[in-house]
């Protein structure tokens, strides 16, 4: 089924809390809005016309002159061997997205790694705590407008540029 077919779907069940298709630079993907992703992707796992069975990546963007952090998800079906892309657009000032683990059991981490990462807050989230960073880490690394602080609990976070270096040859 192509995305045409799948947004049609959605948008019968969603009405206009399902946006058009938008072509990307590899594929396409329908924006939906963010508050209803998690009953968007019960649907799209469960529909077996659908059957997006597998989450293979969640990833959020920055498009802080826009105001927005943008969470996409890369859907596949194994049954149907077909792909979608869904995006959702978090105000950047509160980033909130129901989640999906409930759906997809791999999008705990995923979800896990947007939070930390740019400050995503993913309501109803089983466990949602940093994954890479300390715990006592302050900011989102990923966000546009991040500043590292110049040391962490004493240690140096400032390291010598590689171009700065002299040659071993």
């Amino acid at each position: 089924m192509d995305a045409a077919a799948v947004q049609k779907k959605l948008a019968e069940r969603f009405g206009g809390s399902v946006g058009a298709v938008t072509d990307g630079r590899v594929e396409k993907a329908i924006e939906v809005d963010a508050g209803k992703i998690d009953r968007i992707a019960e649907l799209l796992k469960s529909d077996p016309t659908l059957a997006f069975e597998c989450l293979s990546n969640l990833s959020a963007v920055d498009y802080s002159d826009k105001g927005i952090i943008q969470v996409v998800y890369n859907l596949f079906s194994y049954k149907h061997r077909h792909e979608l892309t869904v995006k959702v657009n978090a105000d950047r000032a509160n980033p909130v997205v129901p989640t999906v683990e409930n759906t997809w059991p791999a999008a705990n981490w995923m979800e896990r790694e947007a939070y930390d990462l740019h400050g995503v807050v993913f309501s109803g989230h089983s466990d949602l705590r940093r994954i890479l960073l300390p715990d006592d880490w302050i900011g989102y690394p990923l966000r546009k407008d991040y500043v590292e602080a110049p040391e962490y609990h004493g240690i140096s976070t400032i390291r010598e540029s590689m171009l700065d270096m002299p040659s071993r040859n």
